[in-house]
């Protein structure tokens, strides 16, 4: 699983101009599900992401949680980054898990997360998605679930 965290002012997501999702202070997290990847993956990356110390303390110190900040946390799915440009220019994704099995995975983090007490909010799967945000810091994280096996 690979997410790509942004630490962010305010981000929204709508699908044909409806909003899906909308936060204030805290996490946009991109969320891409790769072929080998199962619920611990899931597991692994939702208790590391409740955990990950980004958000600004009184100093403006990288210092607290979402958790510990009262933050939401806007999670959009995101095939691409499964994306291999090594043959070619065009992109190919059969290293993304098939969609079905992506769904149940990115619904099993978002469940993870809201267990933990977190708001979370979401962009809808396998749609077209317009995104507005605006980045804090900026501060961008990438994860690999991979790393931590």
């Amino acid at each position: 699983m690979r997410l790509i965290i942004q630490r962010v002012n305010r981000a929204e997501v709508s699908v044909s101009g409806k909003v899906s999702g909308k936060i204030g202070k805290g996490l946009f997290v991109l969320f891409g599900v790769g072929e080998s990847d199962f619920e611990a993956d899931a597991k692994v990356l939702a208790e590391k992401v409740s955990k990950l110390r980004i958000m600004s303390d009184d100093n403006d110190k990288m210092n607290l949680s979402v958790s510990d900040t009262n933050s939401s946390i806007l999670v959009v799915s995101q095939f691409t980054l499964y994306a291999d440009t090594k043959d070619g220019n065009r992109p190919s994704f059969i290293k993304a898990k098939n969609p079905q099995e992506a769904r149940t995975l990115y619904e099993l983090f978002l469940e993870l997360l809201e267990q933990k007490g977190i708001d979370v909010q979401k962009g809808v799967f396998g749609e077209y998605m317009k995104i507005s945000l605006e980045l804090d810091g900026p501060v961008t994280i990438l994860l690999d679930s991979s790393d931590y096996k």
